[in-house]
Parts: C-alpha cells; sequence; structure tokens
C-alpha cells in the first residue's frame, strides 16, 4: 500500500520539491550578493524548512529531538549516520541556530538548482573523493572558518548513505583534519532513524507514512583525546541508540 500512494504522491511531492529549488535559486544570489552571510544564510534556512515540509506531501512525518543544552558561540561537529539525501534539510534546518556547515562532494557544486549555489558561497567544504590532498586542504580551511566565526560542521563519517539503515563503520579522518584546527570543537552525536525508508523502493516512488527521527544525543569533549578514539565512542553511542 505505501508503495502504491507512493507513485501517487510523489507526483505530488516533487513538483513541490523542484519549485521551491528554482524559487530559491535567484533569492539566494540576491541576499547573498546584496546584503552577505546574514541574509544568504536566512534564506538557506527558509528554504531547508520549506524542502522538510514537502515530506509531509508523503504523508511522512519528522521528529528531531534535541534535549541537549548545547553552546551557542562554540564550534561543533555534528556526527551524524547518513541514511539518504532526505537527512539534509531538517539537519540545516533544526541546526540553524548552530551555523552548522556541511562537508560534501565537489560534483555538486554543478548542476542543482539552489542546492548547488549554497555549496559553492555557504561556508562548507566541498571535497574531491579522488584527490586527498584537496580534501584536506579543504576541510583545514572548514576548520579555520569554524575557529574564527563559532560555526560548527555536519559530518557523515559512514562516507556514504546506509541503504538499510544499519550504521556502517565509522571513519576518523575528517574529525581528524577539523579538530587539529579547532581543537575546541564540540562533538555531538546525533542518530537518524528511517530516513533510508522513504528512498526503500529508490528515487521512484517514494515511501509515504513513515516517522523519520532525528535525536541529538550526549555531547563529548575531546580534551585532547585521539579522534579515533572519540569517533569510535560516536559510533558505538549512535548504534547503540538506533537499537533502542
Amino acid at each position: 500500500m505505501r508503495k502504491l500512494l507512493g507513485y501517487i504522491l510523489s507526483a505530488i511531492h516533487y513538483p513541490a520539491f523542484g519549485f521551491l529549488l528554482l524559487l530559491f535559486q535567484p533569492i539566494q544570489w540576491l541576499c547573498y550578493n546584496l546584503s552577505g552571510y546574514a541574509a544568504h544564510k536566512r534564506s538557506v534556512d527558509i528554504l531547508n524548512g520549506l524542502l522538510t515540509s514537502t515530506y509531509y506531501l508523503l504523508g511522512n512525518r519528522i521528529t528531531f529531538i534535541n534535549r541537549q543544552q548545547l553552546p551557542e558561540g562554540r564550534p561543533m561537529i555534528f556526527v551524524a549516520n547518513h541514511q539518504s539525501m532526505y537527512d539534509v534539510p531538517p539537519l540545516i534546518y533544526h541546526l540553524r541556530r548552530y551555523h552548522a556547515k556541511f562537508i560534501s562532494k565537489v560534483e555538486l557544486t554543478k548542476g542543482i538548482l539552489s542546492i548547488s549555489y549554497n555549496l559553492k558561497v555557504g561556508g562548507g567544504a566541498n571535497i574531491d573523493r579522488n584527490d586527498p590532498r584537496q580534501a584536506i586542504t579543504e576541510l583545514a580551511k572548514l576548520a579555520g572558518r569554524m575557529k574564527d566565526n563559532n560555526w560548527s560542521t555536519v559530518i557523515f563519517p559512514e562516507g556514504t548513505r546506509s541503504k538499510d539503515g544499519h550504521v556502517r563503520s565509522f571513519q576518523s579522518a575528517g574529525i581528524a583534519t577539523i579538530l587539529k584546527k579547532c581543537p575546541n570543537a564540540l562533538l555531538v552525536p546525533i542518530a537518524i532513524n528511517n530516513a533510508w525508508k522513504m528512498v526503500r523502493y529508490g528515487i521512484y516512488p517514494l515511501s509515504t507514512f513513515e516517522h523519520l527521527r532525528f535525536e541529538v544525543l550526549t555531547p563529548i569533549e575531546p580534551n585532547g583525546r585521539p579522534a579515533d578514539e572519540l569517533v569510535k565512542q560516536i559510533e558505538e553511542t549512535i548504534k547503540a541508540k538506533m537499537n533502542v
């Protein structure tokens, strides 16, 4: 039944999603070029709030839980498991007060309305997975911006999306690079559940009447500990939450 409804409701969701990307392409450009970072960020926050709302056109719902007293004005590294592209808009919107930047593949900086423009000018890191030196340089630049502006970043250390919801092993290299440049960044795990179910049938149809859950877990102070040790602790924390 979910798949059958998906054929109908996806035909409503996708035009709405695409229209928002089209609409906010010039809005972002105007905000950035006329008023700078703050106005552009505001436009991106609004866009991602609206993109998230299109999930409801599929009958899906979202719960974002943050019971943590996270500091504002301090760099943070949000470390999350990754299940689908539908992870991203809710994270951008609900973490907006922390100026959370994303680490993306450089290929995404071209050809995608609104998304590519934001990746180019929004302050994140766009890395070439085939060029380790470029990737390290971009991450170091991001860490510098985090330190200078008290921004945060979101990292998916699995390196790819989980198609069945099972958490893969986390890699520590990216976090290690950022901590080297921005050692006071607070590490904040986020557990994502059921986002993979939206694309369980592929990109069409999308699944319907799913409950996507995001939960911010207890932050971890790095305190100079090795990155691989910290990342292992985060991985275990997220896995334990996923198994509840």
